[in-house]
């Protein structure tokens, strides 16, 4: 499936520019922003309702961008991480303070996701990892359509990029890379 490279590197526009956007993922849309933007993940977490406490996901378009959190892990794990990638697997792996508080919250792990969606996969080829978050207030049910973010969000977002959901019924799995064990069941 193809979609507009304009749309995409306006939505890419807008992220480096510091914006937090909306866009399909596999399950539901989703909330994203620049990782390394602390404003723009403070705003995104306002929107949501979500305490920086809780952490955040990064989705990536390729393992590669995230190379720099991978490049330590025993084989055995990086095995698990490739096996499942691109797809519905969110790992959550050590972040050797690599990252941001905003991003990690208390946690000493971050949860990570190589997107199989052909839409976020081309806007991560011009961005990098993105924040990705469902696009819901706290306590709400996740969007699964363009209007629920826009009823959710009025004239909150600085773009949403369109496009089809990628036809899974739940959001991805996310799974703790050292031991295997299931934190969320898809």
């Amino acid at each position: 499936m193809m979609f507009g490279n304009w749309r995409i590197q306006q939505a890419a526009r807008v992220v480096r520019a510091g914006g937090v956007i909306a866009y399909p993922t596999e399950a539901v849309w989703g909330l994203g922003c620049d990782p390394w933007d602390s404003d723009a993940v403070y705003r995104l977490l306002a929107l949501k309702e979500r305490p920086v406490e809780k952490g955040l996901i990064l989705i990536a378009g390729d393992i590669r961008d995230f190379d720099f959190l991978l490049a330590d892990l025993p084989e055995r794990w990086l095995d698990r991480l490739t096996s499942s990638w691109p797809g519905p697997n969110t790992w959550v792996v050590p972040h050797r303070q690599l990252l941001p508080e905003w991003i990690t919250g208390r946690h000493d792990t971050v949860a990570l996701r190589v997107t199989d969606h052909p839409l976020v996969a081309r806007l991560c080829a011009f961005t990098g990892p993105l924040v990705s978050t469902s696009a819901n207030p706290a306590g709400r049910p996740s969007a699964r359509s363009r209007l629920r973010v826009e009823q959710y969000f009025p004239r909150q977002l600085d773009a949403v990029l369109d496009g089809p959901l990628g036809g899974r019924r739940n959001p991805s799995t996310i799974r703790d890379v050292r031991s295997g064990e299931v934190i969320r069941a898809s």
